[in-house]
Order: C-alpha cells, then sequence, then structure tokens
C-alpha cells in the first residue's frame, strides 16, 4: 500500500480495519485471550446478533475483542475511522486539528473528534525508551516556555518578585527537551523548571557516558559531574556554534512543537499540555530521517494504544512525555 493511499480497505472497510488492528495487535493476527492470556485457542463468534470481532476462548470459556485493553475500547467509532485518524495525525509534521479530523471523518460532533485525538496522543506517549545518549554521543538539553499559566503568580518560586515587564519566563509553561543528536528525544512539561527540577530529569534520562551540551543557563550547572563532559554556547556572547557544540537540534524540536501549536491547535488548556508535547515528540522519534514512513509509524502508533486507557470524566493532568 502507498504510504498516504486513503482509499486502502483499511480506511473504508470495517472488516479490513478489524483485521489489520488485529494483525498489528496480535503477532500473525493469532488471537491471545485477554483474559487467560492462551494464544490461538479462540474461536470467532459467528452471526449477527454478535458485534464483530467478538472471540470465544475454549480455555477460560471467556469472550473478548482485540480492542479491549486499548484505548479503543467502549468506542462506538468504526475503526476504520480510528485508523485513518491516527494515519492523518501520523502524516502531519505538525498535527491535525480536532475540527478538521471532525470533518474529514465525517464525525457527529467535535467533542468526538476531540476525544478521539486525545486518545491518539495517550497512545502515543513513552515513545523513547530508556537513557539517551552513550558512549561517544551528544544530548542537547534545553528548556522552552509555551503559553501563560492560568492562575499567574506575582513572585517566582524563590520567592522574589518577578520584574515588571519581564520578558522572561514569568508565569509561562515550562517544557524541557532533551534530544540526541541525530536521535530521539525525550520532552517533558513540568510545573517548574527550577535548577532540581531539571537537574533530575536530565540525570535520569541522559546516559552518563554521554557528552551534554547546552547554553549558559544556570540550570545546568555543575553537570559535568554527572556526564563524561558538559559543554555550553554562549548566547550572551553571541555564540551560538563553537566546534560540534550547539543545541541547534533541540531548537529545531521547539521550533517544529510552537509552530504546530500556534497554527494548527491554535490554543491548549495547561493540563492537557503534556498531551501534544507527547505527540510532538513522538513524531519527531519517528521521523522520516529514522527511516521510518507515514504507514510505520501509524502502525507504531496503533501498537502504542494497547495497555492504555483515557476517560472523557478522568483527564490525565500534567504528564511527562
Amino acid at each position: 500500500m502507498e504510504k498516504n493511499n486513503l482509499t486502502a480497505p483499511m480506511f473504508v472497510d470495517d472488516e479490513a480495519a478489524r483485521l489489520h488492528f488485529e494483525s498489528l495487535r496480535w503477532q500473525g493476527g493469532v488471537p491471545v485471550c485477554f483474559h487467560c492470556g492462551v494464544i490461538g485457542n479462540s474461536a470467532l463468534v459467528e452471526g449477527k446478533s454478535h458485534r464483530p470481532g467478538l472471540y470465544y476462548c475454549r480455555d477460560c470459556k471467556g469472550q473478548f475483542t482485540a480492542t479491549m485493553g486499548t484505548i479503543f475500547e467502549d468506542s462506538h467509532i468504526p475503526m476504520r475511522k480510528w485508523l485513518l485518524a491516527i494515519h492523518l495525525m501520523n502524516s502531519s509534521k505538525k498535527g491535525i486539528s480536532a475540527a478538521q479530523l471532525q470533518r474529514d471523518l465525517g464525525l457527529g460532533s467535535y467533542r468526538t473528534a476531540w476525544f478521539m485525538a486525545h486518545r491518539i496522543r495517550e497512545a502515543m506517549t513513552g515513545s523513547a525508551k530508556g537513557p539517551l545518549g552513550g558512549e561517544g554521543k551528544i544530548v542537547e538539553a534545553d528548556e522552552a516556555y509555551f503559553g501563560k499559566v492560568k492562575e499567574p503568580s506575582k513572585v517566582r518560586a524563590d520567592g522574589k518578585p518577578y520584574k515588571v515587564g519581564s520578558r522572561g519566563p514569568a508565569n509561562k509553561r515550562p517544557i524541557v527537551a532533551l534530544v540526541e543528536r541525530g536521535g530521539k528525544a525525550k520532552v517533558f512539561h513540568v510545573g517548574n523548571a527550577d535548577k532540581a527540577t531539571v537537574s533530575k530529569i536530565v540525570r535520569e534520562n541522559v546516559a552518563p557516558e554521554s557528552r551534554l551540551q547546552t547554553d549558559e543557563s544556570i540550570l545546568y550547572r555543575g553537570s559535568d559531574k554527572a556526564f563524561a563532559s558538559h559543554e555550553t554556547v554562549k548566547y550572551s556572547a553571541g555564540e551560538y556554534v563553537r566546534g560540534d557544540v550547539y543545541t541547534n537540534s533541540a531548537e529545531g524540536f521547539f521550533g517544529v512543537f510552537k509552530k504546530g501549536m500556534t497554527g494548527v491547535y491554535q490554543h491548549c488548556d495547561e493540563k492537557y499540555l503534556g498531551r501534544y508535547v507527547a505527540e510532538s515528540e513522538f513524531r519527531h522519534n519517528t521521523r522520516a530521517k529514522l527511516g521510518v514512513t507515514d504507514l510505520e509509524r501509524a502502525e507504531l502508533a496503533v501498537k502504542g494504544a494497547v495497555g492504555k486507557r483515557l476517560t472523557l470524566r478522568q483527564p490525565k493532568g500534567q504528564q511527562s512525555a
């Protein structure tokens, strides 16, 4: 199938969509009982009175479908529309709005499309496993601020008042990015980007054998003790690159993220910001330069849907990517 062929059977036919999803969830499409875990001893329940894709386990006598234990469980949206939505979100570099999803998929309401998109973002979380970097590798660390906090404060975390007319991070939502040069990234929306918080994130997610590269922010001072080296560029002196020392990869990530947030999504409540961060991180970690096609990226998102649930009445708050 061509990577952008939106007329492929799995996008237009419910049965083809179900079989495609089952092949991704279960190796070779062989059913695995959701209740007892037995492989290949289940039968498809036939008959118009049963919902499509219902299986009966001969071992535990339980019934199950491939959607159980995934973001698709209890959804009344056809699987073909779920697969199409995932493909659209993963083939757009900066994302796709819920309003556009509603139009493209013919959904009944904006609220349905909005919650559908958030479920898909939940499936995208955790795209980078283990620490970044390693011996001889470079990891860039940088922080950015996006949007205003809901309840602004007149004083900083250390108790000192913000300067009047400050153009810095005052009352803005902080995001910390760790980017392995030429590799993957881990990005975090944090409540407060102070030195203790940022240092903890860096130390827990970057291999100690790595070369850490940052700007001259005080948030990273002392990092030379935790890594093979800590090299900085001095923006205050007009220095942005010194040999192979720079933070362009991390800044590039933030550039794409902010363009998507302002140009596509336009508004984001702070309690949902972590999910948008996770979406952008996922696309970065499965980008074309790493040899991943649109189809493969969408399939990785579908596989990531297993073991994750998200209910409308219990939205998650801030979450790390």
